[in-house]
């Protein structure tokens, strides 16, 4: 894979407006943007669509958690919409987990377009292991992910997402064809903002990870397409 293959630029966006405005500074560099909770809540699958009829693929990262009837429609609907790729939560069981690929698969072959991949939500990049423990969760962090990561691929799913600081872990116990996708990067020097579990980009992807997600470092810099071109070149 190449740099350009690796980073996903988060557009957490209050306006389409907004959203477009960064992501015209930044289509020539970079192949794959994230929509997330913020900007859909806002704008829809329209923002969706108009990214991706400008030649660029799109991470739908809404981290769908239902029932499993309703996220297996969800998916459908998702894989209806083109996106390269969306996650649902782990914690929404194994049943869900499949049901949404499983549906996603079958339309894709029923619509004759592509499937997306299906990624799943592991444990939250601002969480450390106290909030896990306020949640009820006594597992140290690693070893509650890696639970989660196995039960995803034991339901077909393409991969998960997951702090850097457990992608060297997920690497080695999923193997080389499992995608794991890093949110939780920051650049050297860049605040964390509400992360808590980060890394650097290059760290990220020494660690194991197929897809880095880097958004207020890129996105709130004074030179977005710089900032970006910046980090390419930290993980060639």
């Amino acid at each position: 894979m190449t740099a350009k293959d690796r980073l996903i630029v988060a557009l957490d966006c209050d306006s389409e407006a907004k959203a477009l405005e960064i992501f015209a500074k930044l289509k020539n560099d970079i192949r794959f943007f994230k929509i997330g909770l913020e900007l859909f809540s806002y704008c829809g699958p329209r923002i969706a669509e108009k990214i991706m009829d400008a030649g660029a693929e799109v991470f739908l990262d809404l981290k769908f958690h239902d029932i499993p009837n309703t996220v297996l429609k969800t998916a459908v609907a998702a894989t209806r919409l083109g996106v390269y790729m969306f996650n649902v939560h782990a914690l929404g069981g194994y049943d869900m987990m499949k049901s949404a690929f499983e549906a996603a698969a079958t339309e894709a072959d029923t619509q004759n377009i592509r499937r997306p991949k299906v990624l799943a939500v592991t444990i939250l990049t601002s969480m450390d292991e106290f909030a896990l423990k306020k949640i009820g969760v006594n597992a140290n962090i690693k070893k509650e992910v890696l639970i989660l990561a196995a039960m995803a691929k034991e339901a077909g799913l393409d991969g998960v997402v997951a702090s850097p600081h457990e992608a060297k872990t997920i690497r080695e116990a999923m193997g080389e064809d499992f995608l794991i996708v890093t949110p939780g990067v920051r650049p050297g020097g860049a605040k964390a903002n509400d992360q808590k579990r980060i890394a650097t980009p290059l760290e990220a992807v020494k660690n194991g990870a197929s897809f880095i997600v880097v958004g207020r470092p890129i996105t709130d810099a004074q030179d977005p397409a710089g900032a970006a071109r910046q980090i390419l070149s930290e993980i060639v």
